[in-house]
């Protein structure tokens, strides 16, 4: 369920990762799970331009930024920043912008690839933002999804982590409905967390439009 107040919700999550930009940079770095999740994206990289929206403080674009046209959106300004300066230390460069995910800064079928790690259940309308993301995308691209959703088993740690998730303030949605009803084609594979880390492998369905 979205929130009532989508303004409160969305700066809320602002001003946290504001105030621990830096501490996030490092546990991103330093725990190996984490690591691991975010990197099973980077197979399913593909095409001359990618976009990676809400990209917190760029560990994962300094692991493909080098190799493909590299964009990149996320709303908080401290972590753009970041973000900037982990790039700039290992030579390599990104057009990253701070806005919205409800309203992307690109024209129409622009992109090959669009990522987005950990962050869907963070967002107050998440309707809009696949919305955005098929938007952006070209016919037959692709959108590589990774977040938290209950195990499919149902075992007990993973919805217990999942549980934790929602205790932090993210919102556990009805992806299948969602992807499906946003235009996309899907696979949805487990990758850690006992079921709890999702990876969604979406492809935009061309219309006769």
């Amino acid at each position: 369920m979205d929130p009532d107040d989508p303004n409160l919700f969305r700066d809320r999550f602002d001003r946290a990762y504001t105030k621990y930009a830096l501490i996030y940079d490092a546990l991103v770095k330093l725990l190996p799970g984490w690591k691991t999740w975010l990197q099973r994206a980077l197979p399913h990289i593909e095409g001359s331009r990618v976009l990676e929206v809400s990209f917190g403080t760029g560990y994962l674009l300094t692991r493909y930024a080098g190799r493909h046209e590299t964009h990149g959106v996320d709303y908080n300004r401290r972590m753009v920043a970041v973000a900037r300066s982990n790039l700039a230390r290992r030579g390599l460069s990104a057009d990253l912008r701070q806005g919205d995910v409800a309203y992307l800064p690109y024209d129409d079928a622009y992109f090959n690839t669009v990522v987005n790690t950990m962050a869907l259940s963070g967002y107050p309308d998440a309707t809009r933002a696949l919305a955005e993301m098929w938007r952006v995308l070209r016919p037959g691209g692709r959108l590589v999804l990774i977040d938290i959703n209950y195990p499919k088993n149902q075992n007990w740690l993973g919805v217990a982590l999942t549980r934790f998730w929602q205790r932090l303030g993210d919102i556990i949605r009805d992806l299948d409905s969602l992807l499906s009803a946003s235009g996309f084609a899907y696979e949805d594979t487990e990758i850690g967390g006992f079921g709890s880390v999702h990876m969604y492998l979406c492809k935009k369905l061309e219309t006769d439009a």
